[in-house]
C-alpha cells in the first residue's frame, strides 16, 4: 500500500452526521466511487478534503473513475489526489477545489499505466 500524506480523516459515522445520510448511503457513495475510503487503524475513513460545503466534491467522482481506468488502485488514486503533483504545483485535490478540473484530469490521463 502506498503511504497517504498526512490528512484529516472522517469516519463513516462522521460522514453520516456531516452529510445527513444513513450509513448505507455513505457506503453507496464509496461503492459508486463518489468518494474513496481507506482503512486507517482498522477503521474505514475518508479524507476530509474530499468533502466540500457539506457534500462530496462533485469533480471527484469522474476523476476517481479516470484514475481507475488509468490503472490506479484506490490507494494509489487517493495518494495521488492528496500529494503535491509537480506538473500542477499543488495537490490535485487542491487544484480541483480551485476549479482546475480539466487540467487535473489531463495530468491524470497522462499518467496512465
Amino acid at each position: 500500500m502506498t503511504e497517504t500524506p498526512a490528512v484529516e480523516w472522517l469516519t463513516i459515522p462522521d460522514l453520516t452526521e456531516m452529510l445527513g445520510l444513513k450509513v448505507s448511503q455513505v457506503r453507496r457513495l464509496i461503492e459508486e466511487r463518489a468518494l474513496l475510503a481507506q482503512r486507517v487503524d482498522g477503521i474505514w475513513k475518508v479524507p476530509a478534503p474530499f468533502i466540500v460545503d457539506g457534500e462530496p466534491m462533485h469533480e471527484l467522482k469522474g476523476t476517481i473513475i479516470l484514475l481507475g481506468d488509468s490503472g490506479f488502485s484506490d490507494d494509489e488514486a487517493m495518494n495521488w489526489l492528496l500529494s503535491t503533483e509537480e506538473s500542477l504545483g499543488v495537490a490535485p485535490i487542491d487544484a480541483l477545489k480551485a476549479g482546475r478540473k480539466a487540467e487535473v484530469r489531463r495530468v491524470a490521463q497522462s499518467l496512465a499505466f
